[in-house]
């Protein structure tokens, strides 16, 4: 599995050393120290920052976006990125701007991306995404917008379903946004997670209750960024009866 984190830290040689054979999410709503961390971690993906943009209350730029993607799809270093995607849209919202997206950049650039099933999509359209692409990215939303909850468990449970054959193995890679928690990822056959846990939470004093606390944001930082990496997602999904008989997460 890949732990891919959010940025941006606090830049100057401390993101150097946090994202030094790490990966990174790189997002084109945030683009503080893009560059450094870019030049620094062993891989990076890019994120569309259409949920940035929606909780600022801010339109997309597709046209920006593009701007971006053609700058950095050919570092050897990008392995994919989240095609644009409608946050709190439907499904016939999301392909309109999946069609508008291939119409607007290359044939090459068009291949390193991944969908975004949101949560709240049918069924139906994650079954089509598992058939024509070889990843795809799972987004919480709508009703199943927090992470975690008996609502989403059950919901996520449904998607596995989809995703996974007979075996539990799942038919395309996972990518799980928002979900780099280990009371997550641990339960689900995820190609990886990402999210913005460290650079947020880095510098919250309560968060370092215990015989441990560095003193530092920046020791803080990768003391976060090793706890998570020491968990790794599943390796098969076990199926939605035993999901729930084994783990107890739908109380």
């Amino acid at each position: 599995m890949i732990h891919y984190h959010g940025c941006p830290l606090s830049g100057g040689t401390f993101t150097q050393r946090a994202y030094a054979a790490r990966h990174a999410m790189i997002s084109f709503a945030n683009q503080a120290h893009a560059e450094l961390i870019i030049e620094h971690c062993q891989s990076f993906t890019i994120d569309n920052g259409a949920f940035t943009y929606w909780k600022q209350g801010n339109s997309f730029n597709l046209d920006g976006f593009g701007e971006f993607m053609e700058r950095w799809y050919r570092h050897p270093s990008h392995d994919w990125y989240c095609i644009p995607d409608v946050i709190g849209g439907d499904h016939h919202d999301n392909a309109k701007i999946r069609a508008a997206w291939f119409n607007t950049v290359s044939n090459a650039i068009w291949k390193k991306g991944r969908p975004v099933w949101h949560l709240h999509e049918p069924l139906e359209v994650l079954k089509e995404m598992v058939v024509a692409w070889s990843g795809v990215c799972l987004g919480s939303s709508g009703e199943y917008s927090e992470i975690g909850t008996q609502k989403w468990w059950s919901r996520m449970a449904q998607a596995m379903d989809v995703i996974c054959d007979e075996q539990g193995r799942p038919r395309v890679q996972i990518h799980g946004l928002r979900m780099l928690d280990n009371t997550v990822f641990s339960h689900l056959p995820l190609s990886s997670a990402d999210s913005t846990n460290v650079a947020r939470n880095c510098g919250i004093d309560k968060a370092w209750n215990g015989p441990y606390a560095p003193k530092s944001n920046d020791t803080r930082a990768l003391v976060m960024m090793e706890r998570i990496e020491a968990h790794a997602s599943a390796k098969i999904w076990t199926g939605s009866n035993g999901f729930t008989q084994n783990h107890d997460l739908f109380g």
